[in-house]
């Protein structure tokens, strides 16, 4: 038996004592098991103990992994978190709950076709860009703005909120906070953001989800 669910208990009580200390800022996050690369055995404790959240960020793994579990448990929420492309829209709308990953209008509209096409409605995140970082994909601050107006004019997608990967070498708190400033301007209900190394400091910042993969399975192979 692999001790998976054994992490998830102690970051749920790290979490937790975060949340005695002060009450009244925080809302308790979900917390997204990050499974990509995990075999079901790594899995399964995690969803014999109940836990519903899970996060992969690629289409044919997944589809592998849930497709028979999802089928006989129909409360797992599962999370696409990965770079999307446009040619796997449709098979990630089949299978995934929420997606973390909207960066570009191309996207959205592929969503917003094949959505009304299959009759779903999944959970949607636009990726922001937050350090500016040519490497990295995501929506930059400066056109958020225009992104979620042009969406909200020309297709029908339901936007909960935002989600973020902040620079790896710099202290992420300055990238959390804006992250929380542009959700409360644009009256998002939910930050996806904070992980392994920072999700304690996430959400002191509003994060409502968390991705942790490695404190939860181990190191990937």
């Amino acid at each position: 038996m692999h001790n998976s669910y054994q992490n998830l208990l102690s970051i749920q009580s790290e979490i937790k004592k975060e949340f005695d200390n002060k009450p009244d800022k925080f809302i308790v996050p979900n917390i997204i098991a990050v499974s990509k690369a995990f075999s079901l055995e790594h899995i399964n404790p995690l969803i014999k103990a109940g836990h519903l959240h899970f996060g992969e960020n690629k289409i044919q793994e997944a589809e592998k992994k849930w497709i028979d579990i999802k089928k006989i448990n129909s409360k797992i929420k599962l999370h696409f978190i990965g770079k999307l492309q446009t040619n796997k829209v449709k098979n990630a709308l089949k299978l995934f709950d929420y997606i973390h990953s909207i960066d570009s209008y191309k996207l959205a509209e592929h969503i917003s076709k094949f959505s009304n096409q299959l009759k779903l409605n999944p959970k949607l995140f636009i990726q922001i860009n937050i350090g500016n970082e040519p490497q990295k994909n995501g929506i930059k601050i400066s056109d958020v703005n225009d992104f979620v107006n042009e969406c909200k004019n020309k297709l029908s997608l339901n936007f909960v909120g935002l989600m973020c990967l902040p620079p790896v070498d710099k202290n992420p708190e300055q990238y959390f906070s804006e992250m929380q400033n542009i959700k409360n301007r644009l009256n998002f209900n939910h930050l996806s953001m904070g992980m392994t190394n920072d999700y304690l400091l996430a959400i002191k910042f509003g994060a409502t989800f968390l991705r942790i993969g490695t404190k939860i399975f181990g190191e990937r192979e």
